[in-house]
C-alpha cells in the first residue's frame, strides 16, 4: 500500500526535506515545484510513500520543521501501475503486518470528531428509531438505530485523549456524549409520552412481554464481554483501516438502545428498567473508552520497534 503525499515548505526547509526523502528507501515519485505554493506560501512538494515506510517519514519530516509547521497532506493510492512491492512486506499465503500510520490514524479520529448540530439530531433520531423497535419489539430497528448513531467517533475521540494525556478532546468528548445522550432520552422520553396518551401501545408492550427490551436493561457477565470485545476490535478497525468490522462494532455495543429503553421505560414508569438501562448504557460508554485508550497504548508499544526504522 501507498500514500501520495503533499507538502508545502518554507523555501530554506525544502532542500532537507528533499534531501530526506531521496535518501530514503520507501519513498518514491518525488516532485518539487519551488514558489508555487499559496497559502500559506512556500515550495509544492509531492511524493509516494510506502504504509511500511509512513512512520519513519513524517517524523523524520516533523524533525526537520523544527518550531515551524509544513502544511501536509495525505491522500491513501488505491492503486498504482508500476508500483514496486513493499519490502516489509511478506511473501506467500501470510503477509507481514505493517505497522499503523499513527498521524493518518489520529488525524482521522480528530477529523470524525465533530459536534455539530448533526451530531446531537443523529444521535435523537437514533434514540427514537431505537424507540419504535423496542414498542415492536423489531431487532432490525435497534440494529438500525445503533448503525445511526455517531456517538463511537466521540468515544474514540476520548479514548485517544487519554491516551494522548490531552484533557481538551476529553472534555469536549464527554461533554458532547453526555448532551447528545441526554437528547436522546430526553426525545425518546416524549415519544414515549405521546404514544402512551394517544393510545397506541402495543398490546404485547403493555403486557410486558418485551423481549427486546430485557436484553437491552438487563446487563451481565456476557454485556461485559461484548463491550470489552468491540473496544478492541473498534481501535484495531480504525488502526488498520477495515471499515467491515468497524461497522460490527456499531450493530453489535448496546449504547444508542439503551438511551432508548431509558426514555420509554421512564414515559411508562417501569423504574427499573430505566435503571437497568442506564447501567447499560454508562457500563458500555465506559467500557469502550478504557479499552480504547489501552489499546492504543498497547498498539504504539508493540509497534514501536517495527515503525522505529
Amino acid at each position: 500500500m501507498t500514500f501520495h503525499v503533499r507538502v508545502v515548505s518554507p523555501p530554506d526547509l525544502t532542500d532537507p526535506l528533499v534531501d530526506v526523502l531521496v535518501h530514503h528507501s520507501g519513498v518514491a515519485n518525488v516532485v518539487v515545484l519551488r514558489g508555487c505554493a499559496r497559502r500559506p506560501d512556500g515550495d509544492a512538494v509531492q511524493f509516494d510513500v510506502l504504509t511500511s515506510s509512513a512512520n519513519s517519514v513524517l517524523r523524520q519530516l516533523q524533525a526537520i520543521q523544527d518550531d515551524r509547521h509544513c502544511s501536509i497532506a495525505i491522500e491513501n493510492v488505491d492503486a498504482a501501475i508500476g508500483e514496486t512491492a513493499d519490502p516489509a512486506a511478506g511473501h506467500g499465503l501470510v503477509e507481514r503486518d505493517i505497522a499503523p500510520v499513527w498521524d493518518v490514524v489520529e488525524a482521522k479520529i480528530r477529523s470524525e470528531a465533530v459536534y455539530a448540530p448533526s451530531f446531537f439530531i443523529l444521535l435523537a433520531i437514533a434514540g427514537l428509531i431505537g424507540a419504535v423497535g423496542i414498542l415492536t419489539n423489531s431487532q432490525i430497528l435497534i440494529v438500525g438505530a445503533m448503525v445511526v448513531g455517531p456517538e463511537y467517533n466521540a468515544i474514540m475521540a476520548v479514548a485517544l485523549g487519554t491516551d494522548k494525556r490531552d484533557k481538551d478532546p476529553v472534555l469536549r468528548g464527554l461533554v458532547a456524549l453526555v448532551a447528545g445522550f441526554s437528547a436522546a432520552i430526553v426525545v425518546t422520553f416524549l415519544f414515549g409520552l405521546a404514544i402512551r396518551w394517544s393510545g397506541h401501545t402495543p398490546e404485547a408492550y403493555l403486557l410486558g412481554l418485551r423481549p427486546v427490551s430485557h436484553l437491552i436493561n438487563s446487563p451481565d457477565l456476557f454485556s461485559v464481554v461484548v463491550a470489552v470485545l468491540a473496544g478492541i476490535v473498534g481501535v484495531v478497525s480504525l488502526t488498520e483501516s477495515r471499515a467491515g468490522a468497524l461497522i460490527g462494532v456499531f450493530i453489535s455495543i448496546t449504547t444508542i438502545p439503551a438511551a432508548s429503553d431509558m426514555g420509554l421505560s421512564m414515559a411508562y414508569a417501569s423504574w427499573t428498567q430505566a435503571r437497568g438501562s442506564t447501567f447499560q448504557l454508562l457500563l458500555n460508554v465506559t467500557l469502550l473508552i478504557v479499552m480504547g485508550a489501552l489499546v492504543l497504548r498497547v498498539q504504539r508499544i508493540i509497534w514501536r520497534p517495527r515503525s522505529a526504522g
